[in-house]
């Protein structure tokens, strides 16, 4: 939450905002104490804000348990509407996966976290299923670390320090240091590599997007581990990848 002194600042949107967001990342119905427990949000805010969202039409109640209902969508689309950057990308991330026969994604950092805004999909190759607003770590992804590579050294310290660098297989690098040499190697070759690093089995490779202020996304492909070796991922895909990305830089974004 931000300060008290900022008096622009409205607390009670805030947090009902945060008492939506904790949906995402569970998916799955909450009770009050789930949503206070995952907002740190007293149990009497959590109650009012969930009570307005139903009220509202934007959640639903059964029993102790709440969900979030389809006009809750609207907040959502109300990004893909107002952004040129999903919708002039769909044709050609549809473009590098028909070509290639593999998922292409685009994703944009909100925050601490990696947003999928656009995806085009062959086959489902996680154990959890991708789509647009699915939310990723930025440090053990490959779009993540584009996007990383593309800040600054000391925000790129800043994160490291208050993120929890959790070992999601045994392949997932959670050395801050290490990790930093890898975002310098990622800014100075322009892609990220990520080898069965966010799951097992799963490869991604990713190139940045460039808009009028700079970084302001990444393309990847992801495809399983057993189907491509890391140099043909580099020899065939990433030339693909920089073809895509040339073009939605060029789009005047």
């Amino acid at each position: 939450m931000s300060s008290a002194s900022d008096p622009d600042f409205m607390t009670s949107l805030a947090r009902g905002l945060s008492v939506m967001s904790c949906f995402a990342e569970q998916r799955r119905p909450l009770t009050v104490a789930d949503a206070s427990g995952l907002t740190k949000l007293s149990k009497a805010a959590t109650r009012r804000c969930l009570h307005t969202l139903v009220e509202l039409g934007y959640a639903a109640r059964n029993g102790p348990h709440y969900t979030l209902m389809p006009k809750a969508l609207t907040l959502g689309y109300a990004y893909l509407s107002s952004s040129d950057l999903p919708a002039i990308a769909q044709p050609i991330l549809d473009h590098v996966c028909k070509t290639l026969h593999e998922s292409c994604s685009l994703g944009v950092r909100d925050g601490d976290e990696l947003v999928y805004v656009g995806r085009s999909e062959t086959e489902r190759i996680m154990s959890i299923a991708l789509r647009v607003g699915s939310r990723l770590p930025l440090y053990c992804t490959s779009m993540g670390r584009v996007l990383l590579a593309a800040a600054s050294i000391e925000e790129q310290n800043a994160y490291l320090a208050r993120t929890a660098l959790i070992q999601r297989t045994d392949r997932t690098e959670t050395s801050p240091v290490k990790l930093r040499a890898i975002f310098a190697q990622t800014a100075e070759q322009g892609y990220a590599v990520v080898d069965q690093e966010l799951e097992a089995g799963l490869r991604s490779i990713a190139v940045p997007i460039t808009g009028k202020t700079g970084i302001i996304g990444a393309i990847n492909i992801g495809l399983q581990a057993n189907r491509t070796s890391l140099a043909d991922l580099r020899a065939r895909h990433l030339p693909a990848l920089r073809q895509a990305a040339r073009e939605l830089s060029l789009s005047g974004l």
